[in-house]
């Protein structure tokens, strides 16, 4: 396990050191987030197998028991019927490193109680973007022993036959570089960008002196801008020059016809081009823009222009939207009518109704103009709909509550806005006394779709907002309990982030960490979770059950990939928590 310096000094002092092949002795049954737990705030083990009715805290050095405590009552998983009970070892405060044990189960693996537990998860989940750069070397200095030669310079990229337009005829060149490769695959695809940009965006307007020392060691670092923001900004400067100068209009993503192999990205030579332009793509383009220019108008003398360019971009991009209101997506109908065909990631959507709201909203908190919104329906009678690349208006509410006051909106609809945050984050807190893993996360069966651990992220960030709004506790126990589930409390035993954990992720379905000859995977990066659709067919999967249906294998696309949207919330989980607990 070798992650960055300052990650391999500090958990070395905790004792917290350790191989992958050492942690085969800890007991399997005993479910807690790996890495640790803040002094003040709630700390919660599983125990997913027959035990008696007790369990002690040991001081993980000297073996003395510092707390004995009784197990909860027996709980029943929904999915598979298995019992579990909770250790509960909230009044244990002090700091140090501590295993938890159970008469007949054994010992846990070794955590911290610290403040800033959770620092070196949330740099590393942000660093993770940095692995996943297109179009530039990555050396040592920055990337250590992941270190790699650029891959896809994506400066001679082609125009695709669905995608002419006036002065861009087919297999015409154009330069579309930098940008994140979008998961495990080496494409880049705008809808998918969208989302990541806007929770990363968002987590700064949230917390924004929260990353004023928070340096991820990439090259841009001590430049006197976020590290946060840098990184956003090499993909930033991708998503501009995917708006066609001629009309405003976005291309739906940058793509080989076909995925490469599990290659390096240097020695992927394929042709690669932009493809037809939709509304989807387009307003996605716009809400990012918009959100784009009115955090970097602060940043000025460092990026200068840059505001004033994404805020012109985004408006052209809402004009060609206003005469394309309904350009979907659909690729199978253009590789019918198009050649080369296109098998890629398709991201396609049956309706732009959520991201009209988005767009608009930022583009309303932006300028002030209120004709941005009127015409749009906000849909604040629905149920609130938690952020997916498809499904993009929650984005649109969590900024207009953020400039409620600023924007003057109307009592009604601010309050609307707040009733629908609120009630969804009390409907996942209905009967979490009852949940086997004391968790939101994993209450429905939906909840372990395709990225389920995206799911569990994106509910701990409106939790995190309801917080905000009501400074319930509830809510911000409840997000710290998803960020435990992804941490390893749940029904798989795994930490879910890579280079974490005493059962960590090994195996991801991600290019690089598959092709680049080293044991271990690129840190920081979340895998995509339990997925009881299995799609991939991949041998390894241990049942159906929905919170048990993954496979660290790296065949395991449907379970085990990683994804760009994916990790964002991960981010703002780690960090809005570090702001908040200290």
């Amino acid at each position: 396990m070798k992650l960055f310096p300052h990650l391999a000094a500090s958990l070395a002092a905790f004792g917290l050191y350790f191989s992958p092949a050492q942690a085969q002795q800890y007991s399997d049954a005993i479910r807690l987030n790996q890495v640790g737990f803040y002094p003040a705030a709630p700390k919660v083990a599983v125990i997913a197998g027959d035990a008696g009715d007790a369990f002690e805290v040991k001081d993980a050095k000297s073996g003395k028991t510092v707390l004995k405590g009784k197990l909860g009552a027996e709980r029943t998983s929904q999915h598979s019927g298995k019992h579990t009970r909770l250790a509960d070892f909230s009044t244990l405060r002090k700091q140090g490193s501590y295993i938890i044990e159970v008469a007949g189960l054994g010992k846990s693996a070794p955590f911290r109680i610290s403040n800033k537990v959770h620092r070196d998860v949330a740099e590393a989940a942000l660093k993770g973007y940095y692995y996943q750069r297109a179009s530039i070397e990555l050396p040592e200095k920055h990337a250590g022993k992941w270190a790699r030669p650029a891959g896809h310079p994506d400066d001679k990229v082609l125009i695709h036959a669905s995608a002419v337009s006036e002065g861009r005829p087919a297999n015409a060149v154009i330069s579309s570089s930098r940008g994140w490769y979008d998961a495990g695959d080496y494409n880049k695809y705008i809808v998918n960008s969208g989302i990541t940009m806007g929770t990363l965006l968002s987590l700064y307007e949230d917390y924004p002196l929260y990353f004023e020392d928070f340096n991820t060691n990439i090259p841009e670092s001590n430049n006197g801008v976020p590290d946060l923001l840098d990184e956003v900004v090499w993909n930033l400067r991708w998503m501009l020059t995917m708006q066609d100068p001629a009309d405003g209009g976005v291309y739906h993503k940058l793509t080989n016809p076909r995925f490469d192999g599990m290659i390096m990205p240097d020695a992927a030579k394929n042709p690669r081009y932009v493809v037809r332009k939709g509304t989807a793509a387009t307003l996605d383009f716009v809400a990012v823009m918009a959100q784009t220019s009115r955090v970097f108008k602060n940043f000025d003398n460092k990026f200068p222009g840059l505001a004033d360019s994404c805020i012109t971009a985004a408006v052209k991009g809402w004009q060609w939207a206003g005469k394309h209101p309904a350009v979907m997506y659909n690729q199978e109908a253009m590789n019918k009518e198009f050649d080369p065909d296109v098998v890629t990631g398709a991201y396609g959507d049956r309706s732009v109704k959520d991201e009209w709201i988005w767009a608009a909203a930022e583009m309303y908190a932006t300028t002030g103009k209120p004709e941005y919104i009127k015409e749009v329906d906000l849909e604040l009678q629905q149920p609130m709909a938690l952020p997916t690349w498809g499904q993009v208006k929650t984005l649109g509410y969590y900024t207009l509550l953020r400039f409620a006051e600023k924007l003057k909106l109307p009592a009604e609809q601010s309050g609307a806005l707040r009733k629908c945050i609120l009630n969804y984050s009390d409907q996942l807190l209905t009967d979490l006394e009852k949940q086997p893993y004391h968790t939101v996360m994993g209450k429905v069966a939906q909840d372990y779709a395709w990225g389920s651990s995206s799911v569990a992220a994106n509910q701990g960030v409106a939790l995190l907002c309801a917080y905000r709004l009501s400074k319930d506790q509830k809510y911000l126990h409840a997000a710290l309990g998803n960020l435990d589930y992804l941490l390893g409390r749940n029904a798989t035993g795994y930490c879910f982030l890579t280079g974490f954990g005493s059962k960590r992720v090994m195996h991801p379905h991600h290019r690089p960490s598959i092709a680049d000859g080293i044991v271990d995977p690129i840190p920081g990066l979340l895998s995509g979770g339990p997925n009881p659709g299995q799609q991939d067919k991949c041998a390894g999967y241990p049942n159906k059950f929905a919170d048990e249906s993954f496979t660290d294998n790296d065949c395991s696309y449907a379970s085990n990939e990683i994804a760009i949207n994916w990790n964002a919330p991960m981010v703002y989980l780690a960090a809005a928590l570090e702001a908040t607990l200290k």
